[in-house]
């Protein structure tokens, strides 16, 4: 059975929860395959609300294995602490798969993720401060510190005396902080690794049996597109690489296995941090979005920025995921429009591209085109058929369908568990 993979179509918060929710019963593995707690997911059911970081969404599933993969980034104090959270619930973690690769977020990478973003000042990126950044220079740099490490205490000291005699010299010297304490770190992470040791297995070569056996194996990523190291708005970016191509290496099976990249994205659009972003509604508008829609961080809490839906960049993250499927969220925020803009190509310069822009500086100066579709004012949460969708609506959805490059598969009209039309089957 070949794997699935979700994708953020946009720049993140798209309602990637609500997608692997919604298929979380009808498939065996949901796995995490990049990022780490510097992004979360919202799942709403019944009555409940659910916001998982470091977990993935299938862990809210009694029957789905739930894995954190290699090409993740874990702090272990998020990671328990989230833990313990869904166990006082009634939520169990019994079948979590944490993988041995997986790297470790460190006292000295929050420290030096802090101290550096302000360092920059007006030119900041907008991390979250969580380490994320600085964990994956260093795994990239070969002087990470791996999960396994934490079962070996002569390794973890090894690596911690090489990590410190660096960071420490930045950290007191360059910006005027305390250096940390290796013993204190050596310790709490022995203790970590005791307490990680009954979930760390071997993910890649679970997967693959999983996938040998005609399990369904679903592949969660965290952030989206335009935030991929590679293909999103360079530097203000992620540290890896949310798009499909990273799902294999991320979860450590072949490229082969995956057959099915569902794209989620919003019904208008959304950013956190800084950023270029050429729909941005600067006025009463973007509130009203804002607003209507709860646009505020699941992690940080911080303001969503927010614009009108971008048909170039979903065209874009069709192209460079290869998207099978797309899951249109939040069309319910959009009911009391008279008219809905959609951009449907950019002008830089005097020039008409409807295609994303070759050059971070002509993204920038990108000025948006708009077409206007006619607006609804009809309430759609007890919706449960695209038909029954109010027309304008429906006509929305066709043509977001037609200028994005990929069929809309899903729609999502309430942040409910059982407010979302499967127009095509996801899984």
């Amino acid at each position: 059975m070949p794997a699935i993979t979700i994708i953020g179509a946009q720049w993140g918060d798209e309602g990637k929860g609500k997608a692997a929710d919604l298929v979380g019963d009808r498939v065996d593995y949901v796995v995490r395959f990049q990022g780490g707690n510097n992004a979360g997911h919202t799942v709403v059911i019944g009555e409940e609300k659910y916001a998982v970081h470091s977990l993935p969404v299938g862990v809210l599933s009694p029957n789905v294995v739930p894995v954190i993969a290699n090409g993740v980034v874990i702090d272990p104090e998020v990671l328990f602490e989230e833990i313990r959270g869904l166990q006082a619930r009634g939520v169990t973690c019994e079948n979590l798969l944490v993988s041995a690769n997986a790297h470790l977020i460190m006292p000295y990478h929050r420290a030096l993720d802090k101290v550096t973003e302000r360092f920059l000042g007006k030119a900041r990126i907008g991390t979250t401060g969580r380490g994320i950044g600085p964990t994956y220079a260093d795994k990239i740099s070969r002087v990470g510190v791996r999960v396994q490490d934490m079962f070996d205490a002569k390794i973890l000291r090894k690596k911690l005396e090489l990590a410190l005699n660096d960071k420490n010299q930045i950290l007191t010297k360059v910006f005027n902080r305390r250096g940390l304490e290796l013993e204190r770190i050596l310790d709490q992470y022995l203790a970590y690794g005791e307490e990680l040791r009954p979930y760390v297995a071997d993910t890649s070569l679970v997967l693959n049996r999983a996938l040998d056996e005609d399990k369904v194996v679903y592949l969660e990523g965290s952030q989206a597109t335009l935030l991929d190291v590679d293909h999103g708005t360079y530097p203000f970016v992620t540290s890896s690489n949310p798009t499909a191509g990273g799902a294999a290496v991320g979860a450590g099976i072949g490229p082969t296995r995956i057959s099915k990249v569902i794209g989620v994205v919003k019904a208008y659009t959304t950013r956190v941090g800084a950023g270029p972003f050429p729909t941005e509604l600067l006025d009463e508008s973007g509130d009203w979005l804002r607003e209507q829609g709860h646009e505020y961080g699941v992690t940080t809490g911080r303001n969503r920025r927010c614009g009108w839906f971008d048909a170039v960049i979903a065209r874009y993250a069709t192209r460079v995921n290869g998207i099978t499927d797309f899951f249109l969220t939040k069309l319910d925020v959009l009911s009391g429009l008279e008219r809905v803009p959609v951009c449907v190509a950019y002008e830089v310069d005097g020039v008409r591209h409807d295609e994303f822009p070759v050059t971070q500086t002509d993204f920038h100066h990108a000025t948006p085109i708009y077409e206007y579709l006619d607006g609804w004012n009809e309430d759609m949460s007890g919706v449960r058929s695209f038909e029954d969708l109010p027309k304008n609506a429906q006509r929305y959805v066709r043509a977001l369908e037609e200028m994005s490059g990929a069929p809309i598969s899903a729609i999502g009209t309430g942040p409910g568990r059982d407010q979302t039309l499967e127009l095509r089957s996801l899984v």
